[in-house]
């Protein structure tokens, strides 16, 4: 079996719903950031053999494979296809294990894994046609099963809350300091590396470059957190302690040893290890934990072997928990902020988080990275990856 490397990874700063980045159409946003990859790397577009691409609402302007629309939005040839994964919130980490497994089986030489979404211009919900009493497209069979159950991840996430013993006074403290390092790092400079700036248009109409997430409250207090109002009357979770909706996207070039030598390139990084699992779809977002816990069995490393660790806010209870049941290291978890602060355009966030990851193993001098996230359907994606 062959190896994948990754050689070249960037993404866009977040927007916020309704904010800079709704203007874009989706398919030209990821066409862009694709076209970004590809300058970065100064990579021949005629290389590239495939675009693998995670989106989780595959409706409106996101339908019809939305990635071959972003590749007919690029200037990659009309020569390269393109496919669009869903795994809900880890379809572009997802993505990244099909172009790392066809670049390892020889296969292709030279595959990008990306993702987007347009939260904004394609609403979550919208590709929920056949909605029953529920509230969801629910089968008969998955009803005899769950009955009366409605899958969600509020209630997931109050769920995980509640079986971890997490108050909300520690939801609301961990919210805060996503704000703080994304702040910081942004601040620092962090992210400048990984960002491609993208043109957007002001509210006066006037044009800048787009470089800076969004989402990040820069001036936000710890006060004003424990003051947003709870979702649910009598649970922890808030708004404040979600992740943000967010328009994005995300590209990684993914080579395999005879790829980086048509592309002349060294790679950022090695994909050490990658796993996918399901669990439990009713309380749904605690199944990081336990994918974890496979992709260190299976490749051998362990937790204190790895320097960084990407966990997906989806909500605060998510890398909460994960940490109590890894034993990992809090300071090595999403040191610059994650989805709280920076937002989670869904389908785009899997690349978006690696293309963090990477960048800030080699900011930092490290060797080993892990990342993970919580899907719809109680499923998750682990990726172990090596710094070169």
């Amino acid at each position: 079996m062959g190896e994948a490397y990754i050689v070249a990874a960037t993404r866009t700063a977040g927007g916020k719903r309704g904010g800079l980045v709704s203007g874009w159409h989706p398919a030209d946003l990821a066409g862009e950031v694709l076209n970004g990859l590809l300058d970065r790397s100064d990579t021949d577009p005629a290389l590239v053999e495939d675009v693998i691409m995670g989106c989780v609402i595959q409706a409106g302007e996101q339908s019809l494979n939305i990635a071959r629309g972003a590749v007919m939005s690029s200037k990659l040839p009309l020569s390269c296809p393109g496919t669009s994964v869903d795994r809900q919130c880890g379809s572009s980490q997802q993505a990244l294990h099909f172009a790392a497994a066809t670049v390892m089986s020889g296969t292709m030489d030279v595959v990008i894994a990306a993702g987007v979404e347009s939260m904004s211009r394609v609403p979550m919900g919208l590709s929920s046609i056949a909605l029953n009493e529920h509230g969801i497209a629910k089968g008969p069979r998955q009803e005899e099963r769950w009955p009366g159950i409605v899958f969600s991840q509020f209630t997931g996430a109050e769920m995980l809350a509640e079986k971890h013993q997490l108050t909300k006074d520690e939801l609301d403290e961990y919210a805060y300091g996503s704000h703080k390092k994304a702040a910081a790092a942004t601040k620092a400079g962090k992210f400048e590396a990984e960002v491609l700036p993208i043109e957007v248009t002001l509210p006066d109409g006037t044009k800048k470059r787009h470089t800076v997430d969004e989402g990040i409250r820069f001036d936000t207090s710890l006060d004003a957190i424990k003051g947003v109002k709870l979702l649910k009357e009598g649970g922890r979770i808030t708004a404040a302690t979600s992740s943000q909706i967010c328009d994005g996207a995300a590209a990684l070039l993914i080579a395999n040893e005879r790829g980086l030598k048509a592309l002349g390139a060294e790679p950022l990084a090695r994909v050490h290890h990658m796993t996918a699992t399901g669990g439990d779809p009713v309380i749904m977002l605690e199944e990081p934990l336990f994918a974890t816990d496979r992709a260190l069995k299976k490749s051998g490393i362990k937790i204190d072997a790895i320097d960084l660790y990407e966990v997906n806010e989806a909500f605060a209870p998510v890398p909460i928990a994960w940490l109590r049941h890894t034993g990992g290291d809090p300071a090595k978890l999403n040191v610059n902020g994650g989805a709280i602060a920076l937002g989670h355009p869904l389908g785009g966030t899997g690349a978006k988080l690696m293309t963090t990851l990477i960048h800030a193993l080699k900011d930092r001098g490290k060797r080993y990275g892990l990342q993970t996230m919580c899907e719809g359907g109680g499923m998750a994606n682990v990726t172990i990856v090596e710094r070169l």
